[in-house]
């Protein structure tokens, strides 16, 4: 049986331990869709060219640097993981994207960020809501941080509930992407782990409850690629 423990060091421990393989795993095992799921959520924020966005659970900065990349783009984006070799990975793309003078990476905790009450324009997440050991305190710190009116973009992997497709994914997530998870990375626990937390996370009209009762209002699910994605999109009253 495969452990779902969340403790903040077992998580960071187990990304940092693929750090160096995950972004080149992340467009393999997704056959590149990544980046548009990536895309969908920045586009929903409907960013002006002058927001502060914040990025919790950041890992290497792909959507950070989606953001920074819009058109028109944030004028400057925070990024917040407790995972320090991810967040040297991200560093390293943003200094040869030439970005780094608009973005930076921090290392905190999504249930302790280290950002001011109000100060920042939208937030987003993606794939990291699942993994994190306290979801009900991240959201509270994230209406913390999220200025009135503010937006928040959140990615999150689903089990599809078309006919079929939900047992064909199952079957992915329990025999494929695991084995090609520990062929490349070398990494036993991270690749059983990350599939199986796919499996066992809320159903997204839970998870927009979830939100809403978390005080978010105008929460939004969107299913990306046949529902093996959501994008949940909400706002900070």
């Amino acid at each position: 049986m495969v452990d779902l423990s969340k403790s903040p060091e077992r998580i960071a421990g187990m990304f940092d331990a693929i750090a160096r393989r995950y972004d080149f795993l992340n467009h393999l095992l997704s056959v590149g869709i990544d980046s548009r799921w990536r895309g969908r959520a920045i586009a929903s924020l409907a960013l002006t060219g002058g927001e502060r966005v914040l990025d919790v659970c950041t890992g290497t900065g792909d959507l950070a640097i989606a953001a920074l990349r819009a058109r028109p783009p944030a004028a400057r984006v925070v990024g917040v993981d407790f995972a320090g070799a991810m967040l040297r990975v991200g560093q390293g793309k943003l200094d040869r994207a030439r970005l780094a003078g608009r973005a930076s990476l921090v290392r905190g905790d999504a249930l302790r960020i280290p950002v001011g009450d109000g100060l920042v324009d939208a937030v987003t997440m993606a794939f990291g809501i699942r993994n994190v050991e306290d979801a009900a305190g991240a959201c509270a710190e994230v209406r913390r941080v999220l200025r009135s009116g503010g937006r928040l973009a959140i990615l999150e992997f689903a089990v599809p509930t078309t006919p079929g497709m939900g047992a064909l994914y199952r079957w992915y997530l329990r025999h494929v992407l695991p084995r090609v998870g520990r062929l490349i990375s070398r990494h036993g626990a991270a690749y059983s782990y990350l599939p199986a937390s796919i499996d066992a996370f809320t159903a997204p009209q839970e998870f927009v409850k979830f939100l809403q009762q978390r005080g978010f209002v105008d929460v939004v699910p969107v299913s990306l690629t046949f529902g093996s994605v959501i994008l949940y999109t909400a706002r900070n009253p």
